[in-house]
């Protein structure tokens, strides 16, 4: 009897043991549970794809857009209703390629393809012969420009400067100055001291580039330029 009874406990004993580790797994959290159980969670994004096209609609200045295989930038658009006939976009765009500049027209609500183009952050290093060289301070690669290529922003351009270029299809088909460039007077009349007011007088910046500065403005004096207008913002 005496065994019996204890059998009897033994079992009773393994159930609530085997009920305890059954409850124990039950609030053990997901995390534990993750090497038996492995999960795929793929990104939502891409479960997803455009729902929509772009149109004409979508023109504004600076969008860049591909037409017959090559990638233009808009500099002007207007949006026309006429009395009679079909709305349409009447746009001034360069060829990236090229440099040409053409007048081109779109129909209201036509789908239009935006050009695929990529921008990295490269600085300005030195200019070799008629190429500027420009340096990715990452990995110490070099990328160059032809003079024809900078054109008249080289007068903004300096040395140890920041500039942004823009690659379509692998290569090189422009770049982007700073809006504001800093910029050291080299030559200019005397100042007139801070209290002048008004006139402005010719100042030659460290670049060759000649603008027109305050009266009060002198040599040595560093100054603020818009490099999309190439007009004095101010001293800086």
């Amino acid at each position: 009897m005496a065994a019996l009874r204890h059998l009897a406990g033994a079992t009773h004993n393994h159930r609530i043991a085997a009920n305890s580790s059954s409850l124990f797994d039950l609030q053990r959290p997901p995390s534990c549970l993750a090497a038996a159980r492995p999960l795929s969670l793929a990104p939502l994004r891409s479960r997803f794809t455009r729902l929509y096209a772009l149109s004409s609609n979508d023109i504004k200045v600076g969008f860049n857009l591909e037409v017959d295989g090559a990638p233009w930038k808009i500099l002007e658009f207007l949006h026309v209703k006429p009395g009679k006939g079909a709305a349409f976009v009447r746009t001034k765009m360069r060829n990236y390629i090229t440099g040409n500049t053409v007048e081109k027209t779109f129909r209201a609500g036509s789908t239009i393809q935006e050009a695929s183009i990529s921008k990295e952050t490269k600085q300005f290093t030195y200019k070799d012969g008629s190429q500027f060289v420009f340096m990715d301070l990452t990995s110490f690669e070099e990328s160059r420009l032809n003079e024809s290529d900078v054109g008249d922003r080289q007068k903004w351009l300096k040395e140890g400067m920041d500039c942004t270029l823009l690659y379509w299809n692998g290569r090189i088909i422009d770049f982007d100055l700073p809006i504001t460039v800093r910029l050291t007077v080299t030559e200019a009349d005397p100042g007139q001291g801070d209290s002048a007011q008004g006139g402005t007088k010719p100042a030659t910046l460290e670049t060759g580039a000649v603008v027109n500065v305050p009266s009060f403005v002198d040599v040595g004096d560093d100054v603020l330029i818009d490099s999309r207008t190439g007009q004095y913002m101010s001293r800086a």
